[in-house]
C-alpha cells in the first residue's frame, strides 16, 4: 500500500494570500525550507505544466546527510494543477542517485476557509523510501508553520 504523509495547520489568512504565497518566487523561497535548511530557486515558472527547482541546504550538515549531496537536497518539481485559493498540487522529483529516494511524490497542497482564517492540508503519495514519515512529516509540518509565520505578518 502506498504510505501517505500529512500535516495540517489553521492560518490566520484568506485563502487567497495564502495561494498568492505558494506560488510567489520569493515567498516560497523564503518560508518553504523547513527548520534547519535554506532554500534557493533556480528555475521558476508558475504554471500548470511549469515547476521549479530548490536547492535545499542542510545548516548543520553532519547531522542530517543530504539526497543530492552531503549538504543539500535538490528537487525538481512540476505543477500538476493550480486551483486558486483551493489547491496546489505539486510533482516533485529528488536529484539523487539513491534509489531509495527515486520516484515522483505528489504534494497537494488544499487551502479551505476557516472563519476568517484558512485550514492548510498537505498530503504526500509516492513518497520515496529513503524519506522517514516522521521526519517528513515534522519537515511538513515546519513548512507550515513558516507559511503561517510569513503570511500572518505580511502587510
Amino acid at each position: 500500500m502506498e504510505r501517505t504523509d500529512r500535516a495540517s495547520r489553521s492560518i490566520a489568512a484568506p485563502p487567497a494570500t495564502v495561494y498568492d504565497a505558494l506560488l510567489d518566487r520569493e515567498s516560497l523561497q523564503a518560508w518553504l525550507p523547513p527548520e534547519g535548511m535554506r532554500g534557493r530557486i533556480e528555475r521558476w515558472d508558475p504554471r500548470p505544466g511549469g515547476g521549479f527547482r530548490m536547492v535545499l541546504t542542510y545548516l548543520d550538515a553532519p547531522d542530517s546527510p543530504g539526497k543530492t549531496s552531503d549538504a543539500t537536497d535538490v528537487v525538481d518539481v512540476a505543477f500538476a494543477d493550480l486551483v486558486p485559493a483551493e489547491r496546489v498540487v505539486q510533482r516533485a522529483v529528488f536529484d539523487s542517485d539513491d534509489p531509495s529516494y527515486a520516484g515522483t511524490m505528489t504534494m497537494t497542497w488544499q487551502l479551505a476557509a476557516a472563519g476568517a482564517g484558512t485550514e492548510v492540508t498537505v498530503t504526500a503519495t509516492g513518497v520515496p523510501p529513503g524519506i522517514d514519515q516522521a521526519d517528513h512529516e515534522a519537515g511538513i509540518a515546519s513548512s507550515l508553520a513558516n507559511l503561517a509565520s510569513y503570511v500572518e505578518t505580511a502587510d
